[in-house]
């Protein structure tokens, strides 16, 4: 397999400021970093570790294969691009077990549910795996890092980037792991009993996951959003205006970066929690929910405003002060 170096994007404001008029805006710098990332890396995050995590999930926990697993099934020394991607969307585009190259997998988790994904995802996250090992890229600090004879002569400037991105691939850390462990015990409820089911787990079990992600970590880890479900999760002022910062950046066709803004000895991150065909079962438009899943949202959460959304849409963030 080949395995080619990829460097994390992040997009780094250094502070914000309260304009009057304006609200808050991210203050422009130099220091700001802008390394291109390849687009299948941010795609297999969003659509696929939810189920397919890469690490840090015990065996009796999982609900599919690691992607690393899924990858060395598909690919060896003689697999050319071109035939992995043909094996890959083949069967992503309709799963069938005469076709599967993991019979295992099948017999321990069930055959994978067709998925409805973003056009020319697939394409991308088949040329990411292909040239990217997915453990190597979800080690923050534990990539090709820089030897010693680069880091002599570094100005404060650099310096400076890089303490910035390690925070941000720290805050990164925190958010994908507590977004791990949501989706897969969210999946687990969906797939043993419906999305009914899952309602009433995200009601009563979402907030103590996310609890137990704080203290793993020992930090403070929220989902915000302007339009809330749970009024426990309504964003403030700064986290509504980063809400829309993150949603115009996608409307723009920018790929949305995490914010990190020093707080004294502390950090703030933000990042987006964008939706996709999954969260429209119960966050889509009302016309586009199933009745039955209307009415529990309206007996759970009577003041609800977390409806109306279209797929790559920013319903909310994640806010995280470590």
């Amino acid at each position: 397999m080949k395995l080619v170096i990829a460097a994390l994007s992040i997009l780094f404001l250094l502070s914000s400021c309260k304009n009057k008029s304006e609200g808050y805006e991210a203050q422009e710098t130099n220091d700001a970093l802008a390394i291109v990332e390849h687009p299948g890396k941010k795609l297999l995050e969003t659509h696929c570790y939810v189920c397919h995590a890469p690490q840090g999930v015990g065996h009796d926990n999982r609900i599919a294969p690691p992607m690393a697993m899924v990858q060395n099934h598909y690919i060896n020394s003689n697999t050319s691009k071109e035939a992995f991607t043909k094996d890959f969307l083949t069967f992503l585009e309709k799963p069938s077990e005469d076709i599967a190259k993991m019979p295992g997998a099948i017999r321990n988790f069930g055959l994978m549910p067709y998925q409805k994904f973003p056009q020319d995802a697939l394409e991308q996250i088949a040329d990411y795996l292909y040239e990217h090992n997915p453990l190597d890229e979800t080690r923050p600090g534990q990539g090709k890092g820089m030897g010693r004879g680069m880091r002599r002569g570094m100005g404060q400037n650099d310096t400076l980037k890089n303490t910035l991105e390690r925070k941000a691939e720290i805050g990164l850390e925190y958010a994908l792991s507590t977004k791990q462990l949501l989706g897969q015990n969210l999946m687990t409820a969906i797939q043993k009993e419906g999305t009914l089911h899952a309602l009433e787990f995200c009601n009563i079990e979402a907030m103590p996951l996310t609890k137990q992600m704080e203290d793993k970590h020992d930090a403070v880890i929220k989902r915000v959003s302007d339009k809330n479900r749970n009024p426990n999760n309504a964003a403030n002022e700064e986290e509504q205006y980063y809400i829309a910062y993150f949603q115009e950046q996608i409307d723009l066709g920018n790929d949305p970066k995490p914010v990190v803004l020093p707080l004294g000895n502390q950090t703030r991150f933000y990042y987006p929690i964008v939706t996709n065909s999954m969260c429209l079962q119960c966050h889509g438009k009302p016309n586009t929910i199933d009745l039955k899943v209307l009415d529990k949202i309206k007996e759970l959460y009577p003041n609800d405003l977390a409806t109306g959304y279209e797929e790559n849409e920013v319903r909310g963030i994640w806010s995280i002060v470590f």
